[in-house]
């Protein structure tokens, strides 16, 4: 009885609150064509998706500029998958740390710039590659500050250990 009692506690949490439940609904039963407040709805979606669009375009334009990087467009996402190529010498410093290369990169700009992303290999990439996700979700006026920051830690490492 206790551990079913402990079962019922902990799922509890599972379900969302009311303000949960009623944003829930609006977004799977949103304004239509003639609802009074369709014209609102439509102006404040399609601008949140256009700057979604061009934030995107901003970090793998960005990202892709950088040497060793590689990030084709994002689409119907909020992250990014950029491809790193990393030094040796980096790649020999995680493993005598017996951490994958691309966690050791993602823990280390988390130090260095308080920039945080996920290592690809959190996700089963490819044998021989590396990866790391990112989200272009930072406001529209900062998401170029929040990029170049990423961008000098990049470069930095690179020439740390040529």
């Amino acid at each position: 009885k206790v551990r079913a009692m402990i079962y019922k506690l902990s799922s509890i949490s599972l379900c969302p609150n009311t303000v949960g439940q009623v944003a829930t609904g609006v977004m799977v039963n949103p304004p239509k064509e003639g609802d009074e407040s369709y014209p609102l709805f439509h102006k404040e979606s399609s601008e949140v998706l256009a700057s979604l669009k061009r934030r995107a375009l901003i970090v793998s334009n960005a990202l892709d500029a950088l040497p060793g990087i590689s990030c084709p467009p994002s689409d119907g996402a909020l992250y990014s998958f950029p491809k790193i190529h990393l030094p040796q010498k980096f790649i020999d410093e995680a493993d005598s740390l017996n951490l994958p290369a691309d966690e050791l990169y993602c823990l280390r700009l988390l130090e260095n710039t308080g920039l945080q992303v996920v290592p690809g290999s959190g996700f089963g990439q490819a044998e021989g590659t590396l990866h790391f996700r990112t989200t272009f979700l930072p406001p529209e006026d900062k998401v170029e500050i929040v990029f170049k920051g990423m961008g000098d830690f990049h470069c930095k490492l690179l020439e740390d250990y040529k």
